[in-house]
C-alpha cells in the first residue's frame, strides 16, 4: 500500500502523549548491552567545542519499498538506498530507534546528529533472510548491514512498522525475532493497513489492537512502543491512535514532510511525529523529499548535534526557550 503526502496542518490536533506510557516492561538482555555500550563509547565533550545543540531537528526517514524498477514515488532502487545511508553516514548521521528518539534515549557520539531510518509496510524488499538465516542481497537489512561495515559509527538500527502476515517470504516470527535479536524496533502499522480516519472509534482502536497482537503473537515478548498511521491518517478521536485496549504508545508517526523538532524541545509532539519521504533530488514532490531535506539541514545548522552525554541536553544559551520544562534538570545552555 502507497501513502499519499498528507500536510501537517491536517494532523496538528493529536493529543500530546504523556511520557512514560509504554507497556513498562524490563528493557531486554540486547537493550541493556546496546544502552552499555553506547554509554562505554560516546565520551562526552565541551558543548561549546562540537557546537553541540541537542534542540535541533532530527530527519525521520521514511521508506517503503526497495525495487529495481520504482512504480511509485515510494519506490527506491537498491543503489538510490544505499547511496542515501552512505550520504548520512559521511555527513556524521548515527541511526537511532524511533522508540529511543521518542523517550529522548539518544546516546551518540559528540558531534554526530540522529536519524530516524522507519520502514512501513513490513515488505520482503525490506527483510528477507535467506536459508542460512542471513540477510538476503539487496535487502534494507543486508545494506544497512553494509553500510555500518564501511562506517563503523554507523549504526545499522532501524524501525519496522509492520502489518499482520510481516515478511511473507520469511515468515513473521522467523523475521520478527531477528529484527529483535539484531536490535531493530518492530513497531505497530495495524493489521491490515486501515485507513484510520474512515472508521469510528472502535473500529480504529480494534485495528490498532490487532495489530499489536499479530506483532506479539508472531514474536512473544515484544515491546511495541510506536505506531505508524497507515496513509498518515490520524483516527477521528486523535487519542485512539496512542491509547486504547490492549496497547499504548510513546510515539506515534505520520506521514508528513519536514523533520522533527527534538524530543527535549517543548513543541515536540509524540502524538504526531512528522517524517520525510526517502526520494532523490528529481523526484516528484522532490521538496518534501530526504535529499532536498538533508541539503538543507546541512546548509541551515538547524540540526542536532549530540555532546555525546546521553545524560545532559546541551544547546546554544539562546534556546534556552525552546527546551521543554521536563529536561531543566538535564540541560546544559553554553
Amino acid at each position: 500500500m502507497r501513502h499519499p503526502l498528507v500536510p501537517l496542518c491536517a494532523l496538528a490536533g493529536a493529543a500530546l502523549l504523556a511520557s512514560g506510557c509504554s507497556s513498562g516492561s524490563s528493557p531486554t538482555a540486547e537493550e541493556q548491552q546496546a544502552a552499555a555500550s553506547a554509554a562505554a563509547g560516546n565520551a562526552a565533550k565541551d558543548p561549546a567545542e562540537v557546537g553541540a545543540d541537542e534542540l535541533g531537528q532530527v530527519p525521520v526517514l521514511m521508506y517503503h519499498q526497495l525495487t529495481e524498477k520504482p512504480a511509485s514515488v515510494y519506490d527506491r532502487t537498491p543503489a538510490d538506498f544505499r547511496a542515501e545511508l552512505e550520504r548520512l553516514a559521511r555527513e556524521k548521521y548515527v541511526p537511532v530507534t524511533a522508540r529511543d528518539f521518542q523517550t529522548g534515549r539518544i546516546g551518540i557520539p559528540a558531534g554526530t546528529h540522529p536519524v530516524v531510518l522507519t520502514f512501513d509496510d513490513s515488505t520482503n524488499s525490506q527483510v528477507r533472510l535467506g536459508d542460512d538465516g542471513n540477510p538476503a542481497p539487496d535487502t534494507a537489512i543486508a545494506i544497512l548491514a553494509e553500510t555500518a561495515k564501511k562506517y563503523p559509527e554507523f549504526k545499522p538500527v532501524a524501525t519496522f512498522f509492520v502489518n499482520a502476515d510481516a515478511f511473507s517470504a520469511t515468515g513473521s516470527a522467523k523475521a520478527l525475532t531477528w529484527l529483535k535479536e539484531h536490535g531493530h524496533e518492530v513497531g505497530n502499522h495495524t493489521d491490515r493497513h486501515q485507513n484510520l480516519r474512515s472508521l469510528d472509534q472502535a473500529g480504529a482502536t480494534k485495528a490498532i489492537a490487532d495489530g499489536q497482537q499479530a506483532i506479539v503473537k508472531a514474536a512473544p515478548g515484544t515491546r511495541v512502543t510506536s505506531l505508524a498511521l497507515p496513509f498518515g491518517a490520524m483516527p477521528q478521536e486523535s487519542g485512539v491512535a496512542a491509547r486504547g485496549t490492549g496497547y499504548r504508545y510513546d510515539g506515534v508517526y505520520l506521514v508528513g514532510a519536514n523533520p522533527s523538532v527534538s524530543p527535549y524541545a517543548k513543541d515536540f509532539t509524540p502524538a504526531a511525529i512528522p517524517r520525510i519521504r526517502s526520494a532523490g533530488p528529481k523526484d516528484a514532490d522532490a521538496e518534501f523529499g530526504s535529499s532536498r531535506w538533508l541539503d538543507k539541514l546541512a546548509a541551515g545548522k538547524n540540526w542536532y548535534i549530540s555532546d555525546g552525554d546521553p545524560k545532559t541536553v546541551a544547546f546554544p544559551r539562546a534556546s534556552q526557550d525552546k527546551l521543554a520544562p521536563a529536561f531543566a534538570k538535564r540541560a546544559l545552555p553554553y
